[in-house]
């Protein structure tokens, strides 16, 4: 057996998981723990056995719940902080770039995201390209298709993060084999590949959930944990809203395919962030509105929790150092001038602190979406998709004010909030602002807001003026641009991967 050549790069997880051994130095026997991966022939099994690859399986999944950082906790740093619903919180330099619009390349928060991105889609591809493969008769034709499609809708998901962020990536679907002396230069693309366009990136997610559509669990509604067909068809109707593959009669189409799997709107808006009358639980899960979410439990809760207020179930626990993400003025002000009383205080909570960064300490506002360690953190949900179909009708060459409006007052009417005036309901033009104001007070702290301006070209003119407007900001360090859509590929990964280019910008 040839010695593997193995090459330290901080995100080479994402391609391939290297090992190296010498079967003659270190003769291995039989399958363990450790033995994993190579049979007798000192031939590469990725999965032995059904158990292992249900085991595998299993490790997607957790990535929902275990790894908050890149999906969950950052999102909400770029998706609020970055626009005009919230301050970084604190002042540490990794974090108040996004407020204040100085982020670059060396930045550690972009960085740790990339790898963990590259990790997942590297878990997804070992599953889909070797579970066809594996020796075991327990182990159906049924059953390995579902998890193929499982797989891909895992891949898309984690894609559509990484080009909302950065744009042009690396589009990899395949496992790398291991590098040896003859044929390195074979596997060298595998292992610093290029970017794909945005585009291409685009295409590849829908490739994934058009395959995975038929094959994937149905919706279940007492687990919304599962990549399911709903999970697919919900991110089919967010990328056919992009501008890459910008289709507003599909993005209707899933969105009703959404309402026929049974979702609707909950009728209580508090039933989605809320806890049960004595803060030991969450008041519910699996709601009619949850899409995909991670679940939490006493015993084994969610930390994340801490980065941004305080954890109900353990009131003073980490609750000594300034949190992330604090609510704005600007947000605040526009919940007040809308006299949206309900979604404000269900999305923002006030405690008094030991720090006074951005307000005075005895009065200081929180994000509290997120209130303990045991309520579910919500990736998708149906009041997202429901105001994108809202957008669709309002947007396409066609434009259905009438039906738009009544999707805007829907939502509206769940907090109490009056239908919108005849003269906005009219104008497409007033219709969409009201829109994009709809989904910031509805879908505040959930990560939108970014995405929402990039999406609808707001971006340089709601961001440069919140500056001068929220006297609580940071001062602007760069203005907004065109540049400014994408963010910064980390310049650690540039320095490992010639191949790559940096968005132009930065």
């Amino acid at each position: 057996m040839k010695r593997y050549f193995i090459y330290s790069i901080v995100w080479i997880t994402g391609i391939a998981t290297l090992a190296s051994c010498s079967l003659v130095r270190d003769p291995l026997e039989a399958y363990s723990d450790v033995t994993e991966g190579v049979n007798e022939a000192g031939e590469y099994v990725a999965f032995k056995d059904k158990a292992a690859v249900l085991s595998h399986r299993q490790s997607m999944y957790d990535q929902i719940r275990d790894r908050q950082e890149h999906w969950y906790l950052d999102l909400l740093l770029v998706g609020d902080a970055h626009a005009d619903n919230a301050y970084a919180g604190t002042t540490g330099a990794e974090v108040l770039p996004f407020e204040n619009n100085s982020i670059e390349g060396s930045n550690s928060v972009l960085g740790r995201d990339w790898g963990r991105y590259m990790e997942d889609v590297a878990r997804a591809n070992k599953l889909i390209v070797y579970v066809d493969s594996v020796d075991d008769n327990s182990l159906t034709t049924a059953e390995r298709t579902l998890y193929k499609a499982e797989a891909k809708i895992f891949r898309a998901l984690v894609y559509f993060d990484m080009v909302r962020l950065w744009g042009d990536v690396p589009l990899i679907t395949t496992v790398a084999r291991d590098i040896t002396s003859e044929n390195i230069g074979e596997v060298y693309e595998s292992y610093f590949p290029m970017q794909s366009t945005e585009k291409e990136v685009y295409e590849q997610i829908q490739q994934d959930l058009l395959e995975a559509l038929p094959h994937a669990p149905a919706n279940n509604a007492q687990d919304k944990t599962r990549f399911s067909k709903s999970v697919a068809r919900a991110l089919l109707a967010k990328i056919y809203a992009e501008k890459p593959l910008r289709d507003y009669n599909k993005v209707i189409q899933y969105a009703d395919e959404l309402a026929a799997d049974g979702f609707a709107l909950e009728q209580d808006y508090s039933n989605l962030f809320g806890m049960n009358a004595g803060n030991t639980d969450a008041k519910m899960r699996n709601t009619s509105e949850s899409i995909l979410e991670g679940q939490f439990f006493a015993g084994n809760g969610n930390w994340v929790t801490w980065m941004f207020g305080r954890d109900l179930t353990n009131y003073n626990s980490n609750f000594t150092w300034a949190k992330w993400v604090t609510p704005s003025r600007d947000l605040i002000n526009a919940f007040q001038q809308e006299g949206d009383q309900v979604r404000l205080n269900q999305s923002v909570v006030y405690y008094q602190t030991t720090w006074s960064n951005y307000y005075p300490a005895s009065n200081y506002p929180f994000i509290y979406k997120l209130r303990s360690a045991v309520n579910s953190i919500i990736k998708y949900r149906y009041a997202d998709i429901l105001l994108l179909k809202a957008e669709a009708l309002i947007q396409r060459d066609s434009p259905d004010l009438t039906a738009a409006a009544a999707i805007i007052d829907q939502v509206r009417a769940r907090v109490n909030l009056a239908p919108l005036p005849a003269a906005t309901r009219g104008n497409r033009a007033a219709l969409l602002d009201a829109l994009l104001k709809e989904r910031r007070l509805e879908l505040a702290f959930e990560g939108q807001r970014w995405f929402d301006l990039v999406r609808l070209d707001r971006v340089e003119p709601v961001m440069n003026a919140v500056y001068a407007k929220d006297s609580g900001r940071r001062a602007q360090v760069y203005p907004f641009t065109n540049y400014s859509y994408r963010l910064p590929i980390p310049q650690s990964i540039l320095d490992q991967n010639p191949n790559l280019k940096q968005n132009l910008g930065y």
